[in-house]
């Protein structure tokens, strides 16, 4: 199992062996590394998924687009259905009649996809606040774009686990009991929590276990923040 020091990239280490700062990307099978289902768009087929959604927009017909962009019907279905590659000129003269920048064909084959995938029990350990209090943490995912970073964790407390009390950081955070019981501490109010209970709030304000009622507990910890 890989360690890292926080959340967001640190150092890991396997078998007290020094490695490099160890990226979310690296630690999880996350997009291109992630499985590709069989039906994964070629460029072709991106392109001409992407023409033809502009051209429905447009409410226009393959004859009426064919037309105007100097090209045969014929042409444009197979570019349309990822039959062929189109030459510049053709997606050029496609892009004058749709009004839109050449680019913008491109756009969904290039867009980038977060996706995390791990195996049951190989969720990355990792070091935060409550760890020295007996608190086990397993990251079991990251995003890496988008403007907010979403952080869902696995958290253990067995037998030898200590209330803790002092979390606090930014965002928002949502807490899924799974095992066990505890009675959560969030700013001036206590939760008890038992399996299926829920509870969502503001993680700026002071918060944790505050009582270790049945252990071992396990919930899952689900941290969203904004990128910086």
């Amino acid at each position: 199992m890989t360690t890292m020091k926080s959340a967001r990239p640190g150092t890991a280490t396997r078998k007290r062996t020094k490695r490099p700062p160890l990226r979310a990307e690296e630690a999880f099978k996350t997009g291109s590394l992630a499985p590709q289902p069989a039906g994964t768009l070629s460029l072709a087929a991106a392109i001409g998924s992407q023409v033809r959604s502009l051209r429905h927009k447009l409410d226009l017909t393959g004859a009426e687009l064919a037309d105007q962009a100097g090209l045969s019907a014929g042409m444009l279905s197979k570019i349309e259905n990822g039959v062929v590659s189109a030459s510049i000129e053709s997606l050029d003269a496609l892009a004058r009649a749709l009004n839109v920048p050449l680019t913008t064909f491109f756009a969904s084959y290039e867009e980038q996809r977060d996706c995390s995938f791990v195996p049951s029990g190989q969720g990355v350990t990792i070091e935060r606040r409550g760890t020295k209090a007996g608190h086990q943490y397993q990251l079991l995912g990251h995003s890496i774009s988008g403007d907010v970073v979403v952080e869902p964790y696995l958290i253990t407390l067995t037998e030898e686990a200590k209330p803790y009390i002092m979390f606090q950081h930014a965002g928002v955070e949502f807490i899924y009991m799974l095992t066990g019981r505890v009675l959560y501490r969030h700013a001036d109010k206590a939760y008890p929590l038992a399996p299926g209970d829920a509870l969502f709030f503001d993680a700026a304000a002071l918060h944790g276990p505050e009582e270790l009622t049945k252990l071992p507990t396990t919930y899952l910890s689900i941290i969203i923040y904004p990128r910086t």
